[in-house]
């Protein structure tokens, strides 16, 4: 079992830190093996051609010819440099991911287990070594004790510190019977003791599984992903055929037109290099695997790279309204008095009645009267008083203060109270009770002895900033559905406030179920967070299904992500992350292909120039010469691999913008940019090769 401290800080790595350097350096040269170079074919080209010019350089060093051994050389030099660079780039993501994993394991340590004979607290309990239990074991945990593996708490209720997971200092309640049943292994209990039952078998702990996922170990390549390398396949075995039929051609033009030289095999082989999309190929899984990466620096564990890609592909956002759309606890925000009371004394009666109210509503009571009216807390001796606690009978709260008695609750119980003494409701406080829940509000009637003094609205407050990222994500093209139990009045009231498309009122499992699958079938992709054992269905059919950690095992399990934080907004910052990777890929396949256009205009013309010397007029560029343009076009084919590995390890920066939008902005930053550069790199390359007469 693993006991971790608080990862979070330390999961945000610089981006590069002497200690990844080196060892992404070292991992690249390991990387240099045929089987993992086959992997991406792409750079499997490159790494031949490296091998075939090195072989050609020794031949041209034991035999003597007109090709100068040098060109060969730098030729073979930079052709193995290229792969390195890429070999490097998806290293240094990779170390990255690994650094954080190496900070968890670091941290272990053994952990004794109680082992239970009986589920029952009374039962006789075994020492046991954690890494023994077995799924279906029952533990004790007490005060101090570390949780030793993953399980549902069955009995018991007690403080936990999850901050070994999710970085929060702040301790969280864990019970039995309820949606905070689970609870993760290397967590410590603060207070009081549980009786869990062991949900995971050794090797398959959350812990274990976050730390196989932190390392990229189980990353596999996304349908995207793999659809791009069959397109750059594709293009490079085009490219490939054209190549190869070009030697007999140049040897045909020279025997027969006497033209000029023929062309070598190792420009053949730069000229092969640089027409394929080495700058994507070689950048392609970095891109994946730094995604992966930042995901985790979110505090979410993906159990798969394309879980963190279709996030990115997500038209549909399914959110609960408590606790993502709204803060959860229903607070006090208007005092509404009944005719010939004044909203103070109604505020004085409410917060009196609400003194020994430990409820968020309650204490929300409390502080409004006192900041509306100065209404200061009391003295408890003074009053005298008694207080009268809300029970599933009376359905109300209180105080008696000798033969005052001051009562609030929900309109229908506070209606049949006053009846019950023998005086009317008023009509006025009735259509305020109406007009309130018209809103979306809660109303709760305070009564002062037989006297309706007037209603308490309770707000179930809407967050703050979230209409604003409602409106971002719809300029992005995503709809965005609240889901609530709420009666459709209230949830409609909340919905325009917070500005959501759509929403679903007295939501039940099969609803979201329902509402899910309607969605997919007009072709949708559909996001959704959950935490309980009746959000699981719903979350094994969503697209994206981000279960919270605090949540129970079954949710975790049907959900394909996990928030460490349980924080419900947190699938608004998943699918910004997982449009950021598609952003990036899209953004670096845009560069490479232009970046090749403009590649071809440099060494094309130059490389036939040796066969058809006619072909000079087309050296737009006025290059030196073919070997100079050769040899520059090559060079900048390995550097622009270098030079692109941090926006790969960052991501393009964000922006809520429409798809339509995007592509142009892409085509204009990425698309003409890729074509300059090129142009401007390659000439200044020339002119440096041949300041130093390299060539």
């Amino acid at each position: 079992m693993h006991v971790i401290e608080t990862h979070s800080s330390r999961s945000r790595l610089k981006l590069f830190d002497t200690q990844l350097l080196a060892f992404a350096l070292v991992n690249a040269f390991k990387k240099l093996h045929p089987r993992t170079q086959w992997r991406s074919p792409v750079m499997f080209v490159v790494y031949v051609g490296s091998i075939l010019t090195s072989l050609l350089f020794i031949q041209a060093l034991l035999t003597t010819g007109e090709t100068r051994p040098s060109f060969i050389l730098a030729i073979s030099l930079w052709l193995w440099f290229t792969v390195l660079f890429a070999n490097f780039a998806e290293s240094l993501a990779e170390s990255r991911s690994k650094a954080q994993a190496a900070s968890l394991r670091a941290l272990k340590k053994t952990v004794i287990a109680k082992k239970l004979s009986a589920p029952t607290h009374g039962a006789t309990w075994l020492s046991i070594i954690a890494t023994e239990l077995r799924k279906g074991d029952i533990v004790l945990v007490e005060t101090g004790d570390v949780i030793p593996v993953d399980g549902e708490v069955i009995e018991g209720i007690a403080s936990v510190d999850e901050s070994a997971i999710t970085g929060e200092s702040a301790p969280v309640i864990r019970e039995s019977g309820g949606d905070f049943s689970a609870v993760t292994g290397g967590t410590r209990v603060l207070s009081d003791w549980l009786i869990v039952r062991i949900v995971v078998n050794p090797g398959e702990a959350f812990i274990d599984r976050m730390i196989a996922m932190v390392e990229g170990a189980k990353r596999q390549k996304t349908p995207n992903e793999i659809a791009l390398n069959i397109l750059l396949i594709a293009l490079t075995l085009v490219f490939l055929v054209v190549t190869v039929s070009l030697l007999p051609l140049s040897l045909f033009a020279v025997e027969t037109a006497k033209l000029g030289q023929p062309i070598t095999i190792t420009v053949l082989i730069a000229l092969l290099v640089c027409l394929i999309p080495t700058t994507i190929g070689g950048l392609l899984s970095t891109i994946g695997v730094a995604g992966m990466s930042r995901m985790m620096q979110a505090n979410v564990i993906a159990t798969s790279g394309r879980a963190v890609e279709a996030a990115g592909d997500v038209d549909v956002l399914l959110l609960d309204k408590t606790g993502t759309i709204t803060l959860g606890n229903r607070q006090a925000s208007a005092f509404i008095p009944a005719p010939h009371v004044s909203e103070a004394q109604l505020a004085n009666a409410a917060q009196l009645a609400s003194l020994a109210d430990e409820t968020p509503e309650g204490r929300s009571i409390v502080i409004l009267a006192k900041q509306r009216f100065n209404i200061r807390e009391r003295e408890m001796e003074t009053l005298h008083a008694s207080f009268v606690a809300f029970t599933a009978q009376t359905r109300m709260s209180g105080i008696d203060m000798g033969t005052r008695a001051i009562r609030k609750g929900a309109a229908e119980t506070m209606r049949a109270y006053v009846e019950s003494l023998g005086h009317l409701f008023p009509e006025e406080v009735s259509k305020a009770v109406e007009d309130i829940a018209r809103r979306g509000s809660t109303p709760l009637v305070v009564v002062d002895a037989e006297r309706v003094m007037g209603t308490v609205e309770l707000k179930d407050i809407v967050k703050g900033g979230i209409k604003e990222r409602f409106a971002e994500l719809r300029r992005m093209g995503i709809k965005t559905v609240m889901i609530t139990g709420d009666n459709r009045l209230t949830a409609a009231a909340i919905a325009a406030e917070a500005g959501v498309d759509d929403f679903l009122a007295e939501a039940t499992p099969e609803q979201k179920l329902k509402l899910i699958r309607s969605y997919q079938a007009e072709g949708r992709l559909v996001a959704m967070t959950g935490d309980g054992t009746n959000d699981a269905p719903a979350l094994a059919q969503a697209d994206v299904a981000v279960a919270m950690n605090s949540g129970t095992q079954a949710a975790k399990e049907a959900g394909n992500m996990v928030d460490l934080d349980s924080n419900p907004t947190k699938l608004l910052e998943i699918v910004e992350i997982g449009k950021q990777m598609l952003m990036t890929r899209g953004s670096l396949t845009t560069f490479s292909i232009a970046n090749d256009i403009a590649k071809y205009f440099a060494i094309i013309p130059t490389a036939f120039t040796s066969t058809y010397p006619q072909l000079n007029l087309l050296n737009v560029m006025q290059l030196n010469s073919p070997a100079s343009a050769i040899l520059s076009a090559v060079i900048f084919n390995a550097l622009i691999i270098l030079f692109l590995i941090p926006l790969a390890l960052t991501g393009v920066k964000y922006q809520a913008v429409g798809a339509a939008l995007l592509l142009q902005r892409n085509l204009l930053l990425y698309g003409l940019g890729g074509i300059i550069v090129p142009f401007v790199g390659i000439k200044l390359i020339d002119i440096l090769l041949n300041i130093n007469n390299f060539v």
